[in-house]
């Protein structure tokens, strides 16, 4: 099932995502962090147990927003749960107005199938980059940057 993350995923959210970071795929987020922005977060869950995560997050600017923290478990992948989940967020960043949302991505074949296109990371707001400060691939980041318009 499909839904907005609630405060007892929490926990479930942040092994999943900390699996992935581990392996350098993703950027490492505190359970602070997750709890502070529980409101951001897509799930899927089976029989109570989170599956996938994905967050969506207001950039500052009146039209931007980032997708952030894309994880599925490694058995559950190409069911199309991760496609699912960004599509939630994407349907969700259009009803509140959004006119872009942009990715960092070391899969940027996976998000251009969902109709994002890459873009140079320098055309992205400064805003953007302070996630970037606490990463250990940081300034050497390999990740690749795309956009969708809304």
């Amino acid at each position: 099932m499909f839904k907005k993350a609630t405060i007892s995923e929490a926990a479930q959210i942040y092994r999943l995502i900390g699996f992935f970071a581990k392996k350098r795929l993703m950027l490492v987020r505190s359970l602070n962090y997750i709890y502070e922005r529980i409101r951001d977060f897509w799930v899927y869950q089976e029989g109570g147990e989170v599956i996938g995560c994905c967050a969506l997050a207001i950039v500052g600017w009146q039209d931007l927003a980032e997708i952030k923290s894309l994880a599925v478990k490694g058995k559950y992948q190409g069911k199309g749960i991760g496609s699912a989940l960004v599509k939630k967020a994407l349907e969700e960043a259009k009803s509140l107005g959004l006119k872009k949302v942009f990715v960092l991505t070391y899969a940027p074949e996976f998000f251009k199938k969902l109709g994002f296109k890459e873009i140079d990371k320098e055309k992205l707001p400064h805003k953007v980059w302070s996630d970037c400060l606490n990463c250990p691939e940081f300034p050497d980041c390999k990740e690749i940057a795309l956009i969708k318009k809304l």
